[in-house]
């Protein structure tokens, strides 16, 4: 299809329906959609784009007709414009399709792919890239600072983007990531996620598998090797595989090759990360990351990897690295209020929330730490997961864990129990509390708190606007 074409996207205010309809915008397409539920970040940036959308799902929005629909994962049989659109017989495809069809086929596709780490990873390496001259294109899954959006479409022959295991669409089951064809892929790490749509641990692993098979022998898989699953899907990579990692005298002792890349001397603070780098044992000097955590250092490591395979100058690498302004909702100070500070991060799986709580300890050294956890992703509200959140969330001083998103989606058999992980929790020593609804959170946890503490919010949606209510209250009290 040429020339200009009217998009209608059922779903727009999901975080890849939102930045592909950007896609489309700069591509003087006429594009409107229509979601539930919008909130910021990405109706923000909707509505600075100036794409009408609506936010309510119902036939009357396919009128004047588009000439294409794009059905977004989360969008269902049942939905009224779904149903009107097969019902007259509209044509219709899926984002993943159609961004690889409109915008991917014929440049150098970096897909940055991997159970955690995937936004912060492909922001930087599109910082990166910029940096060092390249121009990418780019699509990811958060408001990356440095560019002030999630997309962003140049003249130029590199496109980076962030590759998700989940499904594609309702019609197309198999992972978005399995559309993007990449010449240079990044996995930063495989453990288990979304029991909704994965049955075990090996029907997981193998969407990466074929992922990693997508790679021309002359493309490049850059792996990390801190994940054992990572380093067993590379040895079947038909691409030459640029391995990082820490920890490497580990990896060594199981009878494994040191990580090609790797980071040594890690030193956190308040300010970020240092780190001595290391390419095939050769020192390449000192990098200063602004970011914490140390799975941000494995994030760094496979961003300089992956553009140093796509032809980046190593020491215009380097020196973008520290001017990397981060991704909004990754360990973003929302707020300060009466000396307590509102952090707010998407972690949901157990391993991210045990990583944002190390990276908040490096960040804030000394102060008291809070989590308010709400479990909202299909895998948060599962039981199957229920002693990791239980380990994770204990690393913090106090916690709260709200009600489940969806709790009439499960039954004591399959969902996680709020409540009887919140006593776990206090059973292992750490104060914690069930609070099923934002605004008893905030009656609880408010009269609490004291100069000093940090509150750190842990959802993957709008958590009810709980990051600014909290902050009005406290500047009310």
């Amino acid at each position: 299809m040429s020339g200009r074409v009217h998009y209608h996207l059922i779903g727009i205010a999901g975080s890849a329906m939102g930045s592909l309809a950007g896609l489309l915008r700069a591509r003087n397409h006429r594009v409107t959609g229509s979601d539930e539920g919008v909130y910021p970040p990405m109706s923000t940036l909707l509505d600075e784009m100036g794409i009408a959308y609506a936010r309510a799902f119902d036939p009357g929005n396919l009128r004047p007709t588009p000439d294409t629909v794009v059905v977004g994962n989360a969008v269902s049989r049942g939905n009224p414009e779904l149903e009107a659109t097969l019902d007259q017989g509209l044509r219709y495809t899926s984002a993943a399709s159609l961004l690889r069809e409109e915008f991917l086929e014929g440049h150098h596709v970096l897909a940055v792919a991997g159970t955690h780490g995937k936004t912060t990873t492909a922001s930087l390496l599109a910082w990166i890239l910029q940096s060092a001259g390249l121009n990418p294109s780019f699509l990811v899954g958060g408001i990356a600072r440095n560019f002030g959006t999630s997309f962003r479409l140049a003249e130029s022959d590199y496109f980076v983007v962030e590759a998700d295991e989940y499904d594609t669409a309702y019609f197309d089951k198999g992972p978005k990531m399995w559309h993007y064809r990449p010449r240079t892929a990044i996995v930063t790490n495989v453990e288990f996620d979304h029991a909704d749509i994965y049955p075990d641990p090996d029907a997981y692993r193998y969407a990466f598998a074929r992922f990693i098979n997508l790679i021309p022998s002359n493309g490049t898989l850059v792996a990390g090797y801190g994940s054992g699953a990572v380093r067993s899907l590379s040895r079947r990579s038909l691409a030459p595989v640029e391995s990082f990692g820490v920890g490497a005298a580990r990896v060594a002792a199981n009878g494994e090759p040191h990580p090609r890349w790797r980071a040594e001397r890690i030193v956190q603070g308040p300010e970020g990360t240092t780190f001595r780098l290391f390419h095939d044992g050769r020192a390449l000097g000192s990098i200063r990351s602004p970011l914490v955590g140390a799975f941000n250092v494995e994030n760094c490591l496979a961003a300089i990897a992956g553009a140093v395979a796509a032809g980046a100058d190593l020491e215009r690498v380097r020196a973008a690295i520290p001017r990397f302004g981060g991704v909004k909702r990754r360990m973003e100070a929302r707020g300060e209020a009466g000396g307590i500070t509102v952090v707010d991060d998407f972690a949901h799986h157990p391993t991210a929330v045990t990583a944002v709580i190390g990276g908040a300890r490096a960040r804030f050294p000394g102060r008291r730490l809070i989590a308010v956890f709400e479990p909202r992703s299909y895998t948060a509200q599962r039981r199957e997961f229920q002693e990791e959140y239980c380990d994770a969330l204990g690393g913090a001083d106090r916690v709260v864990v709200a009600g489940l998103f969806r709790p009439e989606r499960y039954d004591a058999g399959t969902g996680l129990d709020p409540d009887a992980l919140a006593r776990s929790i206090s059973n292992d020593g750490v104060h914690a509390s069930h609070i099923p609804r934002v605004e008893e959170i905030l009656d609880r946890l408010v009269p609490e708190l004291e100069p000093g503490d940090v509150v750190l919010i842990l959802s993957n949606g709008a958590f009810g606007g709980i990051h600014g209510k909290l902050l009005r209250r406290l500047r009310n009290r």
